[in-house]
């Protein structure tokens, strides 16, 4: 919003009356000076002596005159309020001439904006009135630090899911039961979609960098179970406690420990324990 330095139209007429006066004043004064009849009126004798305050006198009432005019004008004007809705406050506005007017530093004031000058121009700018490239800059969302929820939501599912591969492995081991190729394959297929799954969550650095220790403990687990599967080819007989001293079973554990805590810190650290 702009605005420059032109009068309101009401100026002209102010100093059409700001004339009047003074001419009026002017000859007032001198018609109490002018000569009557046969002689010079009392107010105008020793009129040499006094030539200089008289002049400067109705030079000082013509000034305060002309300077007081405008201001007595705008006086009778009719003032009302302006309000803007939305905004707290309200400002007064003057009517000229069937016109309004506001000051515009209350107008800014109200309205919360801020005003600079340009040259000759006073420049009104509105809250969300910048230019666009700031603006997209204060509506872009900040970008996502740590792990996102989308990929740790898909990621603890996909844990979830191991987990349970690993439980039904110990259960048939322990309680001997037979150990199916088939029955294994079963649990792979579902958490190899699972990842997948994870894998398009990925979204932040740190979601890129946790996704190989999920799926390295995916391809843990795989091995675990192939590991078994010989075995049981092999013999007729597995010991119930075959997992509890197994070294691939603790570093199954001791990354799904490291994995948990970075879900619950979201923050991604590389311990080693998931290689």
């Amino acid at each position: 919003m702009q605005a420059g330095h032109t009068l309101p139209a009401f100026g002209q007429g102010i100093a059409a009356k700001s004339r009047k006066v003074v001419f009026f004043i002017d000859f007032f004064w001198r018609s109490t000076c002018s000569p009557v009849s046969s002689g010079v009126p009392t107010k105008c004798r020793d009129k040499g002596r006094r030539d200089m305050n008289s002049n400067s006198s109705r030079t000082w009432l013509m000034l305060v005159t002309i300077l007081l005019s405008p201001l007595l004008a705008l006086a009778v004007q009719q003032t009302t309020a302006l309000l803007i809705d939305g905004r707290q406050g309200q400002t007064e506005v003057i009517q000229v001439q069937g016109k309004n007017y506001v000051e515009v530093d209350e107008l800014a004031r109200i309205t919360g904006g801020s005003l600079r000058y340009a040259g000759s121009q006073i420049i009104l700018t509105l809250p969300g009135s910048g230019d666009a490239s700031s603006q997209a800059l204060q509506s872009a969302p900040a970008p996502t630090v740590g792990l996102s929820r989308p990929f740790l939501a898909a990621g603890i599912e996909t844990m979830r899911e191991i987990l349970e591969w690993n439980a039904s492995l110990k259960t048939a081991i322990e309680r001997d039961y037979p150990l199916s190729g088939d029955w294994f394959g079963n649990f792979r297929r579902q958490i190899q979609s699972s990842l997948k799954h994870t894998e398009a969550a990925a979204s932040t650095d740190m979601d890129r960098e946790a996704l190989p220790l999920l799926v390295n403990e995916f391809n843990n687990m795989g091995a675990l179970t192939d590991k078994y599967l010989k075995i049981s080819a092999s013999r007729d007989y597995l010991p119930p406690d075959s997992l509890n001293n197994d070294p691939l079973e603790q570093k199954l554990f001791t990354c799904w420990h490291s994995l948990e805590s970075m879900a619950s810190s979201n923050q991604f650290v590389d311990n080693g324990s998931c290689q």
